[in-house]
């Protein structure tokens, strides 16, 4: 080995963990503006650090992860996932494989409550909230931003999808695969290119 390969690869190993700090920290900032959005379910706030009673949750009902890079386990019915080095709340879902339309229509009521008027409805199967470095867009908002430039800043959105119409009639006796999932998009992004 010569004193150019050996000093090339010396700087390489320098400057390697520098690029992911980088992306750590951005992470880490892209995280703190979720946080600060308040998106939370159950106790769980999308951005924020797992709390201690969170954190024993977690070590008590992990389910394996689809990620190494990060932690995922459950709580009652929803299922939280963290960045396994920040412990922060990247993922929250539930998954309802069989459910009757009144779990559905509870499900969509709790939303509701919770976020309050959707931004999008779409084909009477799919509710999504979209949020904004301000806050969640309404209808008429995100509307006009798709109108002006096309694009829209989004940080997070609660999709909830069901197979069943979310609107209008539906025999008692049927079943519907619903889910809701809360999540940031550009926040699982810069994990995956961590």
């Amino acid at each position: 080995m010569n004193f150019t390969t050996l000093k090339t690869a010396l700087l390489i190993w320098l400057i390697l963990p520098l690029s992911s700090a980088c992306s750590s920290d951005d992470l880490s900032n892209l995280l703190s503006r979720v946080e600060n959005l308040n998106i939370s379910r159950q106790g769980y706030t999308l951005g924020k650090k797992l709390t201690k009673s969170q954190q024993a949750t977690a070590q008590k009902h992990p389910v394996k992860a689809a990620d190494h890079r990060t932690r995922k386990f459950k709580d009652g019915d929803l299922y939280v996932v963290t960045d396994r080095m920040s412990d922060r709340v990247i993922v929250l879902y539930e998954r309802h494989e069989t459910a009757t339309t009144e779990v559905v229509k509870s499900l969509v009521g709790s939303l509701y409550l919770e976020f309050e008027d959707p931004t999008v409805l779409a084909h009477d199967k799919i509710i999504y909230w979209i949020f904004g470095p301000q806050g969640k867009l309404s209808r008429d908002q995100y509307k006009a931003a798709r109108k002006s430039d096309g694009k829209v800043d989004i940080l997070a959105t609660v999709k909830l999808n069901s197979s069943l119409k979310i609107v209008g009639n539906a025999t008692p006796s049927e079943k519907s695969i619903v889910y809701y999932i809360i999540s940031s998009e550009p926040a699982l992004k810069l994990l995956k290119n961590r």
